[in-house]
């Protein structure tokens, strides 16, 4: 198992305590010391760098023993542990509500089948929803705060029962003391001057969805009459997020495939245009998709996020506060125990509700019969799920054990786990190459910031 991970950006070489989540900046000479899976001793370290003058080399030696008995190198994992051990109740503290089935799009790379998740179109009434608001509060056990995403399809063709649900959401955070943070992911087609200050007001975070460039987007997010929806959403986009409360997140969200794998270009050509809360996240389709992304579209693609990394530098140094969501990172403690060790809790603390109320772990698995958990009538019967999910952490990952970027991914996308390898405990491995790269450019990337920052104060 990985104590440390080297790695080099820009020319300069970082190391990562894998365990205590420590960062250094170091010189080459370090770097060539250090071993990523043991320190050695110092004779060892003497014969294996013999060229190297002994006085410095002990001094150096010395260094990184302070470091090891600091806690912030070659620290041991804690976590195991913890994961292996805990056995106690599951609570849903987060909630995807597919308010609808059904999308006024024919986006070509969509995962739900276009809106119909392999079924049929179908809208959530306001009663189904409630009960949704219902279970999820029961289910939260002591948790204060839950969070309710509304998906789709298209939420906004639900606009009306979205009310009423938000509404009834409202009231019950008066009877149950509980803190209720809704999320919407709009392709924005819909938008209009009533539903924006609608969803200021209510959403704790927009995603709105634009690939980038207008030729970008226009191949892949289509109408129903076969043009493109470039000219449609961009200036609605463009309204919503200048009335947007800044005290609240919204991100401009696009999508590269094997059509834009110079998406830097989309990234800048949004950035361009005002926004400065961007993501563009890879797709992820079946290999035989003539979308799809594959291992020879990789080192195109981290050259993308090199472009990425010396870009946010730079507007960092001007004052700019852009952010891409993929280099978002916390260097002083990082996540939650049990984010680091299970990701986004699919399956147990993390569920979906499809319009006509039946439970699944997340929205990937919506329409899939093999994980139908349960209905908002019965409740979660399949208990052999929740299990299921539940332990499949990065410890019962045999891959992901020995990784370096194990607390950070948590183990992957489960749905991605399954879709491409049947294994919720074998990754996705595509996945993971371009996962460590954004790490690694991330660590690199805050590193650095606030090194110069040190430097300026």
């Amino acid at each position: 198992m990985a104590l440390i991970h080297k790695f080099v950006n820009d020319n300069e070489r970082y190391v990562l305590d894998v365990n205590s989540g420590s960062v250094h900046l170091v010189d080459e000479f370090i770097y060539d010391m250090l071993d990523e899976n043991a320190l050695e001793s110092l004779e060892d370290l003497k014969k294996r760098l013999s060229t190297a003058d002994p006085v410095e080399l002990e001094e150096a030696y010395g260094e990184i023993l302070e470091l090891k008995n600091e806690g912030m190198l070659y620290t041991e994992d804690l976590y195991e542990e913890i994961a292996q051990t805990d056995d106690g109740p599951d609570y849903v503290k987060a909630l995807c509500l597919n308010v609808i089935h059904d999308c006024n799009l024919r986006c070509k790379y969509c995962f739900a089948d276009e809106g119909e998740y392999h079924g049929k179109r179908e809208v959530m009434s306001a009663e189904i929803g409630k009960k949704a608001i219902d279970f999820v509060i029961e289910a939260s056990g002591p948790r204060h705060n839950i969070e309710v995403d509304l998906f789709g399809g298209e939420p906004l063709m639900a606009f009306r029962q979205i009310k009423e649900i938000v509404d009834y959401a409202r009231l019950r955070e008066l009877e149950t003391g509980k803190n209720i943070r809704f999320t919407m992911t709009t392709n924005a087609t819909l938008l209009n001057e009533e539903n924006m200050a609608y969803l200021d007001k209510n959403m704790g975070n927009l995603v709105l969805s634009i690939d980038g460039r207008p030729e970008v987007n226009d191949k892949v997010r289509i109408r129903f009459d076969g043009k493109g929806s470039f000219q449609q959403i961009m200036p609605k986009i463009k309204t919503m997020v200048e009335q947007r409360d800044p005290s609240k997140q919204y991100y401009v969200r696009g999508t590269f495939t094997r059509e834009n794998l110079d998406f830097y270009n989309d990234y800048k050509f949004l950035k361009d245009e005002g926004f400065d809360e961007i993501s563009i996240e890879p797709v992820v389709l079946p290999n035989d998709h003539p979308l799809s992304l594959r291992w020879e579209d990789v080192p195109k693609i981290k050259e993308q996020y090199d472009l990425l990394y010396h870009d946010l530098l730079e507007s960092h140094r001007k004052g700019e506060k852009v952010k891409f969501y993929h280099f978002n990172i916390d260097l002083s403690g990082g996540p939650c125990v049990y984010k680091r060790i299970s990701g986004c809790g699919a399956g147990f603390e993390y569920v979906a509700v499809t319009p006509s109320g039946d439970i699944y772990p997340c929205h990937q698995f919506v329409g899939n019969p093999e994980y139908l958990m349960g209905n908002l009538t019965d409740g979660i019967k399949r208990q052999d799920l929740v299990d299921k999910f539940r332990k499949a952490h990065i410890y019962n990952k045999p891959v992901c054990r020995d990784c370096w970027a194990r607390f950070y991914c948590s183990g992957g996308c489960q749905a991605n786990n399954i879709n491409f390898t049947g294994d919720i405990n074998q990754p996705y491995e595509l996945g993971c190459e371009l996962q460590k790269k954004r790490i690694e450019s991330a660590i690199a990337l805050k590193s650095k910031i606030l090194e110069e920052e040190q430097v300026d104060n």
